[in-house]
């Protein structure tokens, strides 16, 4: 017969137990597609590395990841739809680039905090930028084209994907620095500047590497590499280091959901993320498009995008940066 000391420690055990268990008719998370939007156009490395990285994710958490495509306004949508109209359940989520950070201080209009409006989930990689021109055009190397941009102010053009996004930043303190000037001419995507400078529209692109086949191929040149180290296929390309400009151009970027997600359903997501970007078709795209390597954990992402915050408030703040 028990005595009444181990009946009340079992009482207390039913009591607690419960506690520590999901009530029943919880449901596992996920249980239906998660949705996951793109602010940039189809296509490139980027929309490459996304697209199998969630064939690697559906057949690890048996849901698929369903990419929407929401170009525009700088790539900033993907962002506003989280703001405005996401739910923090984990079934929505976004890539979330630098101009997410940096838009808020370009304008007086009111956007979003970077930092605490989000949830950041895992940073994945950065952008493989470079300048490229047609491969008969007249410049044979990046100091010749600073030339021509010195020599005859305002003629040449180059294409990004957007007004003061990071490339164009970039791109702008290199013209200041040789005293040259250029039309900066924004589209959508890097892709599309591509298709622009093969129909000789444009002088030259400085955008992320969707012009990385059509190097390959002969058709175009590339100038010059934005990444600290040289490429396996276009050894010969110098990068920005090399030409003495002190600078490397990455422009990392990562998943993030709404703000107020639980961190169950972050550390969920985060392991999902990270198993499907370690998934060696992943890294052969990694490899292929020679994609910088900086994955960041959640707790790490959110110190790197609150270090960044303020590096974008300074840094438009001293340059006098605004897009109204």
């Amino acid at each position: 017969m028990p005595n009444r000391r181990s009946l009340l420690a079992l009482g207390a055990g039913a009591l607690v137990t419960p506690l520590a268990t999901p009530a029943f008719g919880q449901a596992r998370f996920p249980d239906r597609p998660i949705r996951f939007l793109i602010p940039w156009p189809p296509g490139g490395a980027l929309d490459a590395l996304h697209r199998q990285m969630f064939e690697v994710m559906h057949r690890d958490l048996g849901q698929q990841v369903v990419i929407e495509n929401r170009p525009g306004s700088r790539g900033t949508q993907a962002a506003i739809y989280l703001l405005n109209q996401a739910r923090p359940d984990g079934y929505t989520l976004a890539h979330h680039h630098l101009s997410i950070l940096r838009h808020p201080f370009l304008t007086r209009a009111r956007t979003w905090d970077p930092v605490a409006d989000f949830t950041y989930i895992m940073q994945v990689s950065g952008f493989l930028f470079g300048t490229v021109v047609r491969a008969d055009s007249p410049w044979k190397s990046f100091a010749e084209l600073m030339a021509a941009a010195k020599a005859e102010k305002g003629k040449y053009s180059y294409s990004t994907s957007g007004i003061a996004t990071t490339n164009h930043l970039a791109m702008e303190d290199i013209l200041e620095r040789e005293g040259g000037e250029m039309l900066h001419v924004p589209y959508r995507g890097s892709q599309e500047g591509v298709t622009a400078l093969l129909g000789r529209q444009i002088s030259s692109v400085c955008d992320a590497a969707s012009w990385l086949p059509n190097v390959e191929a002969g058709e175009l040149r590339l100038l010059a590499v934005w990444k600290r180290e040289r490429l396996r296929n276009v050894p010969d390309a110098p990068t920005l280091m090399d030409l003495g400009y002190g600078m490397s151009v990455t422009s990392p970027y990562g998943i993030v959901g709404p703000k107020g997600m639980e961190p169950e359903i972050v550390d969920i997501l985060h392991r999902a993320f990270r198993k499907a970007l370690e998934d060696e078709a992943s890294q052969a795209i990694i490899n292929r498009w020679e994609m910088p390597r900086e994955y960041l954990g959640p707790a790490d992402y959110l110190a790197f995008a609150r270090q960044r915050t303020e590096y974008e408030r300074t840094t438009i703040a001293r340059r006098g940066i605004s897009i109204d």
